[in-house]
């Protein structure tokens, strides 16, 4: 690998710098056939091709850090790990980046939680079923609302860790849920998102009172597929040929 690839950058504006840094390393990616193990520029070269401070750069950088698109080895560079979102016409650059972000949480939320409901149907208590159908009527009722449902979602997903008995489960789900919290403003916050996958709550709720791991699995991937199309529709509109 070599800093070819810094022909592709150009000096930016000076407003929303930040997020201009990281449209044009996406688009350097996209134009320099970059893909997962390659090695980026050094900070300090692409501060001086795109006419910006090495702070700016290392902090742009340290989104897509965040996010699990780059990882740096010091003395070694940065390197690619997971694919670069590419830039959309009329697509908020944050919310590409979160977008991508939510659905690489979904893909190990996937795999985690249809083991954890299978459990959950089998061990479920008496009063754990009554409380995941509780959590689940309080969540429809917030929904029909229209209001906020976060809180009323993480309480029924929590009941259901619960229910599996096994605390690992709980923990392992906390931490991604942590993970994929998301300031007020942004898109994947709004009372709105995930609408299309309640009726599914629902299913995985009455699945679990029937102790039928099948229909729970079936159920809760069904969640998870709701809400990835949810959110490739809002992510994957027709890329920039520019």
């Amino acid at each position: 690998m070599t800093d070819d690839s810094l022909i592709h950058l150009n000096r930016l504006p000076t407003r929303n710098v930040s997020g201009a840094v990281l449209e044009s390393l996406a688009e350097m990616v996209r134009r320099a056939n970059l893909s997962v193990g390659d090695r980026l520029p050094s900070e300090l070269l692409i501060a001086e091709k795109l006419g910006v401070g090495r702070s700016t750069v290392r902090e742009a950088l340290n989104r897509w850090e965040g996010i699990g698109l780059i990882r740096r080895k010091r003395g070694v560079g940065t390197f690619i790990v997971a694919p670069i979102p590419r830039h959309g016409v009329g697509v908020d650059p944050d919310t590409q980046l979160d977008g991508a972000a939510i659905l690489r949480l979904l893909e190990v939320r996937r795999s985690l939680e249809s083991d954890m409901v299978r459990h959950a149907a089998l061990r479920a208590t008496k009063q754990q079923q009554a409380a995941i159908q509780e959590h689940c009527a309080e969540l429809m009722d917030i929904v029909a609302r229209g209001t906020s449902y976060r809180e009323a979602d993480l309480a029924f997903h929590r009941a259901v860790a619960n229910a599996s008995a096994n605390p690992i489960y709980h923990q392992l789900i906390g931490i991604l849920d942590q993970t994929i919290e998301k300031s007020s403003d942004s898109p994947f916050d709004k009372p709105g998102f995930g609408r299309s996958s309640f009726p599914f709550h629902r299913d995985l709720a009455d699945a679990i009172s029937r102790r039928d791991p099948d229909q729970a699995e079936t159920a809760v991937a069904r969640i998870i597929a709701a809400v990835e199309d949810e959110v490739r529709q809002m992510i994957e509109l027709k890329p920039s040929d520019s």
